[in-house]
C-alpha cells in the first residue's frame, strides 16, 4: 500500500495563492496583521510604512523580502503596516488617516509618511531596499549611506538576502 505525501506548490514566481506572503517569502510572519492603524501611527508622530500588497501577485511575493528587510532595521521607530488590498471595503475616502486614502490600484505599493503626516515616499511595484533606505535615512536625519558603514548583501536561502557590515 502506498500513501502518497503531498508536496508543496508554493511558488515566488507565480500569482497563485499559496498563503501569508510574508511568512511564506520573507521569513516574517510578524508583519502580517498589522500591530498598529495609520490613525495611531499618526497620533504618535511615528512614521509609517504602508505596503499595498496581494498574497497572489508574483511581484508581491518577491517585494516582501524587501519590506521583511526594512523592518529589521526600521521596525522599532516606524509603523510597519501592510495592507492586503482584498480587505480594502471602500477605495475611495478624503480621510487621510484611512490607508485606502493613499493606494492607488497598483500592488506592490509602498508610501512612507513621516512624522508629521506628510507623504515622502509613493512608488509603485518593486522599490529597491536602498531607495526607501536613502528615504528614511532623510526622515530619521541619518547619515546617508555614502557617508555610513557599507552594507553587503548576504544570502541566507534562495528567496532571502541579509544586509550586514562585513
Amino acid at each position: 500500500m502506498l500513501i502518497a505525501t503531498p508536496t508543496a506548490l508554493a511558488s515566488l514566481n507565480d500569482d497563485r495563492f499559496d498563503g501569508n506572503i510574508f511568512a511564506l517569502y520573507a521569513g516574517n510572519g510578524s508583519l502580517v496583521p498589522a500591530k498598529v492603524t495609520l490613525q495611531d501611527s499618526l497620533k504618535s508622530s511615528k512614521p509609517a510604512l504602508l505596503i499595498f500588497f496581494l498574497d497572489d501577485s508574483k511581484d508581491c511575493k518577491q517585494f516582501s523580502t524587501v519590506v521583511s528587510e526594512l523592518q529589521r532595521f526600521y521596525g522599532r521607530a516606524a509603523n510597519f503596516i501592510p495592507v492586503n488590498v482584498d480587505t480594502i471595503i471602500n477605495p475611495v475616502t478624503n480621510d487621510s488617516t484611512k490607508t485606502s486614502y493613499y493606494y492607488q490600484g497598483f500592488v506592490p505599493q509602498t508610501v512612507l509618511i513621516n512624522q508629521k503626516g506628510k507623504v515622502v515616499l509613493n512608488e509603485k511595484g518593486q522599490v529597491s531596499f536602498e531607495r526607501v533606505d536613502d528615504v528614511f535615512r532623510e526622515v530619521f536625519d541619518l547619515l546617508p549611506r555614502s557617508e555610513s558603514v557599507e552594507l553587503k548583501r548576504r544570502i541566507v536561502n534562495e528567496i532571502n538576502v541579509e544586509l550586514t557590515d562585513n
